[in-house]
C-alpha cells in the first residue's frame, strides 16, 4: 500500500538514533534536501475515486490501523533516543541531528496524525489524537483546531491562516501564540456553555497542562537535563514543521465578507491543494487540504482533488523549504494568490 511511505521518517529517524554520526542528520537531509527535490519528478496525481470506491476505502480498518501504529513509533523513538543520550557521549553536532529529526516525526506522524484523528467521532481516536499531541506540547490544538480554525479559516479571527505577504517568522509567533489563546477562549466558552466550573474533570486545557507537565517531569526524572532539554527542543521542532504546513495551506486566501458582517461559507476555494505524488503520501493525503475543509470528517484515504481550489505550483515539502526564505516564497506565490483574494 502507498501509505507505507508515511513510515519513511520515523525509520530515518531510529536509523539515525542506532547508528549516529552522519545518520543522526539524514531525516532533515531528506525532508528538506531530497524530497523536494525528488517531488519534482514523481507525477502527480489527480485522479478520484469512483463512489463505489470510496465507500469501500472508507470501511476498510487497515487504513485506521496505520494511523495507530504511530503512536507506538513516536514514543518508541522519543525512548531510544533519550536512552541514547543518556548511555552515550555524543557530539553536539550529533545531538541537534537528532533534535531535528525526531521533531520532524513529532510533526509529520505525531501532531499530523492527530489531526486525522481529531476529527473523528470514536472516543478511542480521540484519545489517540491527544496522546499524539502531547510530546510537541500542542494538544491545545485539539481545541482550538476543531472549535476555531474550522470555523474561521481564510479570516483575520483565524491565528492559523497566513495573510498575503506576511513571512513564515512573523506568521509562527502569530500562530502559536494566538492558538493557545484561543483555545483556552473556546473552553472557557464551552464551560460556560456547559455550566461547569474551571476545576471541572471536562475541562480539556487544564488536563492539558497537567499532562505536559507530568510527562516533563517524567522525562527529566528517566533522562535528567540533557533529556529534558532533548524533549522541549524536539517538541518545539515538531510544533514549527506543523505551522509551517499550516502557513502554506492558506497563505493569502480570504473568505469575503457579507453584507450581513457574516463571512461567506468555507469552500473549496479557501485551501490550497496539492497533488504531488510524495507530499500526499507521507502526510496521509494532508495535501488535499481543500476537500478536507469541505467536509473534515471524511477520511484521509477518500479525500479527493478539487478542480476548483488553488493548487500550489510545487509540493509540500518543496514549499516548507521555499517558505523558510521569504523573498523566495513571495515571489513563486503571491503571482499564484486568486485576485479576489
Amino acid at each position: 500500500m502507498k501509505y507505507l511511505g508515511a513510515y519513511i521518517l520515523p525509520l530515518l529517524a531510529a536509523l539515525g538514533i542506532y547508528s549516529l554520526g552522519f545518520y543522526t542528520w539524514l531525516t532533515p537531509v531528506f525532508t528538506f534536501g531530497l524530497l523536494p527535490i525528488l517531488e519534482q519528478y514523481l507525477p502527480k496525481d489527480s485522479q478520484n475515486y469512483d463512489e463505489e470506491e470510496k465507500i469501500s476505502r472508507g470501511k476498510k480498518v487497515l487504513y485506521d490501523i496505520m494511523l495507530y501504529v504511530n503512536v507506538l513509533f513516536i514514543f518508541s523513538l522519543l525512548y531510544f533516543a533519550q536512552l541514547t543520550l543518556l548511555t552515550k557521549n555524543i557530539p553536539l553536532w550529533q545531538w541537534i541531528g537528532l533534535v531535528f529529526s525526531v521533531g520532524i516525526v513529532l510533526g509529520s506522524n505525531g501532531i499530523n496524525v492527530a489531526h486525522e484523528l481529531g476529527h473523528r467521532n470514536k472516543k478511542f481516536e480521540r484519545i489517540l489524537a491527544k496522546i499524539l499531541l502531547l510530546p510537541s506540547f500542542y494538544t491545545h490544538f485539539f481545541i482550538e483546531h476543531n472549535h476555531g480554525h474550522h470555523l474561521n479559516v481564510a479570516t483575520p479571527e483565524d491565528p492559523s491562516t497566513a495573510r498575503k505577504n506576511q513571512n513564515i517568522y512573523a506568521f509562527w509567533v502569530q500562530t502559536v501564540s494566538g492558538t493557545y489563546t484561543q483555545a483556552w477562549q473556546i473552553q472557557n466558552n464551552l464551560n460556560k456553555r456547559n455550566n461547569t466550573s474551571f476545576w471541572s474533570i471536562n475541562n480539556d486545557m487544564l488536563w492539558f497542562q497537567l499532562m505536559h507537565a507530568l510527562y516533563l517531569l517524567l522525562t527529566f526524572i528517566l533522562f535528567s537535563i540533557q533529556g529534558l532539554l532533548f524533549a522541549v527542543f524536539a517538541g518545539f521542532v515538531g510544533l514549527l514543521l506543523l505551522e509551517t504546513i499550516n502557513y502554506i495551506e492558506h497563505y493569502g486566501l480570504e473568505r469575503k465578507k457579507l453584507a450581513s458582517g457574516r463571512y461567506e461559507r468555507v469552500s473549496e476555494l479557501h485551501s490550497w491543494n496539492s497533488n504531488h505524488s510524495a507530499g500526499r503520501i507521507i502526510l496521509y493525503e494532508l495535501t488535499r487540504h481543500s476537500d478536507h475543509h469541505f467536509k473534515a470528517t471524511k477520511k484521509y484515504q477518500i479525500l479527493e482533488h478539487k478542480d476548483q481550489s488553488p493548487q500550489l505550483p510545487y509540493g509540500y515539502p518543496c514549499s516548507m523549504v521555499m517558505a523558510l526564505v521569504p523573498p523566495i516564497w513571495f515571489s513563486v506565490m503571491n503571482k499564484e494568490v486568486p485576485v479576489n483574494s
